[in-house]
């Protein structure tokens, strides 16, 4: 039995090398809601980027990724943990790990994509130090290097770029650390090489070429959330029901649709309904 990216919904933890049948399986399994999102191209993945670091223009950073360095590569993690440990790339995602998850990404700004990451789940990374009982929350840090990013040489954010999730959040089975897409290595563009994704917020909180990964008991200050909090949440769900200050969020427009195709209506938490319990008794608007 064949199975073509066409096939795979994002919901589908599916495609992993040692098992297309069982992928399969999943496949079938998943809700009708999903089926026909098929992956975007990858040229308009890698084409069509906010990473502010490389360029504000939505083609500057792939015109940019050249300046990056991206071997060698390394990511500490510590804080509340047991063993605080600096972990290269191949050892946090070893080949033989890696699994391929199509998820829909939906940026804050009203377009989205569905996209082919490669990695691994951030749980069984985070495991890899254990974390402390008193731990409630996972801050990121990205790269900082202005002599390679362009954009860090501004005073545009509050250098180098940070993010946060809850402990349950960052547990959660959906969420993954990325270290490829479309088969191939993470492109600079993209965050390589490697980024958090979080399927069922906006694009903001995947973080992009994480060096850091820091286990708090006291919820962390994020970069746009410090600078904009009434224009972008600690928590970001996507949510068709909270607007951003300047434009609706009920609706999205798909990058490479083409300019004749209509928008789609936004899903809460990007469609990602597995995720609900995990803010059971929260106001999704004010908690935004």
């Amino acid at each position: 039995m064949k199975l073509s990216w066409s096939d795979v919904t994002p919901e589908a933890l599916v495609l992993n090398r040692r098992g297309l049948l069982a992928g399969m399986a999943a496949v079938a399994a998943t809700p009708a809601f999903a089926r026909g999102d098929a992956p975007t191209a990858y040229e308009d993945i890698t084409g069509y980027n906010n990473y502010v670091e490389l360029g504000m223009g939505k083609s500057a950073p792939a015109e940019n990724a050249h300046r990056r360095t991206m071997s060698p590569w390394s990511v500490e993690i510590g804080g509340l943990v047991e063993r605080p440990v600096t972990l290269t790339l191949d050892e946090i995602a070893p080949a033989a790990a890696r699994e391929e998850r199509i998820y829909r990404f939906r940026c804050v700004e009203a377009w989205s994509m569905v996209v082919p990451w490669e990695g691994v789940p951030l749980a069984g990374v985070l495991d890899r130090a254990g974390v402390k009982p008193e731990a409630r929350f996972v801050a990121f840090e990205t790269v900082y290097r202005p002599d390679e990013l362009p954009g860090q040489r501004r005073k545009t954010l509050d250098w180098p770029y940070r993010e946060a999730l809850r402990l349950d959040e960052a547990r959660h089975p959906l969420t993954f650390l990325a270290t490829g897409l479309y088969r191939k290595p993470l492109p600079a563009q993209s965050g390589g090489p490697i980024r958090l994704v979080v399927p069922w917020k906006y694009g903001f909180k995947s973080i992009k070429s994480i060096v850091r990964i820091t286990l708090t008991d006291r919820q962390p200050e994020t970069t746009w959330n410090a600078l904009q909090p009434d224009e972008y949440g600690f928590y970001a769900n996507v949510n068709p029901k909270v607007d951003h200050p300047r434009w609706s969020q009920r609706t999205e427009r798909r990058i490479g649709a083409g300019l004749l195709a209509g928008r789609d209506e936004t899903r809460l938490f990007n469609g990602y309904d597995e995720v609900a319990p995990l803010y059971a008794g929260m106001d999704l608007a004010r908690d935004y």
